[in-house]
């Protein structure tokens, strides 16, 4: 009888022996784990450590060259500005987050119902697909007078410049999604009968969710710009305007602390959009994509 290394007793009549080298994948296993935790705790912190120097060395700048506030304003005065400015901003901010979800919902409905139109027929895909590229390829600073001077309402022509802008992705994507699921699954669906919409419903959208999830995230940003780019073009002013308006207004008087706190709210409103996107991203796809299960360690 043979002990094995467990400390049990192995039944008589059979021998154990452990792997030789067992203990240095415990050693390499270990290793792995603590990388782990280095890499998802730097994600964080080495970013906010340059951002944090970034801050410190643009303060230093602005003391060591007695620059004046309205050339180029201290950190702080800008976070005061953004603190007593508030009610204004907050407002300013408001108005262009409603023109920002209003073009990205209807980006997103539009180019999914389109996208499913297109993998259906490749006419319809043939026929259409190329206005969709011209729509992505015009700069929209130079569409958006001409929606100005056409749509009556300022509210309708500012969603429609944001939503031409974050259009395109969400279309391109899902439909390489779409027309990503594997040939032989497909064959399968069709070797057992499986109608359009079963093969849509329970093959093709999986398939394409990853595609699709990443196209939102190119447009969340996106439709934030086009939304301050067509607020910029308009130069609308009064209850109804946006950061762009606050960022103009404040550049004709010198207002450089106010110019530099509604960029700084434009700038994290992107990024909360995208971190939005991404958490959504990976909670739908978390339990069955490969993109978003953890790695085996």
């Amino acid at each position: 009888m043979t002990v094995a290394l467990t400390g049990k007793a192995a039944p008589a009549g059979d021998t154990y022996a452990a792997p030789l080298d067992a203990a240095p994948l415990d050693a390499e296993e270990l290793k792995r784990v603590r990388a782990a935790r280095v890499e998802s705790v730097g994600r964080w912190v080495v970013p906010l450590v340059i951002l944090v120097l970034s801050i410190w060395l643009w303060d230093r700048i602005c003391v060591w060259n007695e620059i004046p506030h309205y050339i180029l304003p201290r950190p702080g005065l800008v976070f005061e500005t953004l603190l007593t400015d508030w009610p204004i901003l907050s407002v300013a901010l408001l108005n262009t987050l409603k023109i920002t979800f209003g073009a990205l919902f209807i980006a997103t409905a539009g180019g999914l119902g389109l996208a499913v139109l297109f993998t259906q027929s490749k006419w319809i895909e043939i026929s259409f697909f190329p206005f969709a590229v011209i729509l992505q390829v015009t700069p929209i600073i130079a569409i958006a007078p001409l929606i100005l001077i056409y749509v009556d309402s300022l509210s309708a022509s500012l969603l429609i410049c944001a939503w031409i802008v974050a259009f395109f992705p969400i279309l391109s994507n899902t439909v390489l999604g779409l027309n990503s699921a594997d040939h032989n699954l497909r064959n399968l669906f069709q070797l057992y009968g499986a109608s359009r919409w079963q093969t849509l419903r329970y093959l093709r959208l999986p398939a394409a969710m990853p595609y699709f999830l990443g196209g939102l995230k190119i447009a969340g940003g996106l439709s934030l710009i086009g939304a301050i780019v067509a607020e910029f073009v308009a130069g609308s002013a009064g209850s109804g305007s946006g950061l762009a308006n606050q960022i103009l207004e404040a550049s004709y008087r010198l207002n450089m602390p106010r110019m530099f706190a509604a960029l700084l709210m434009i700038s994290v409103t992107g990024i909360l959009i995208f971190l939005t996107m991404n958490l959504l991203s990976h909670l739908l796809l978390r339990k069955w994509h490969e993109s978003a299960l953890k790695r085996e360690l």
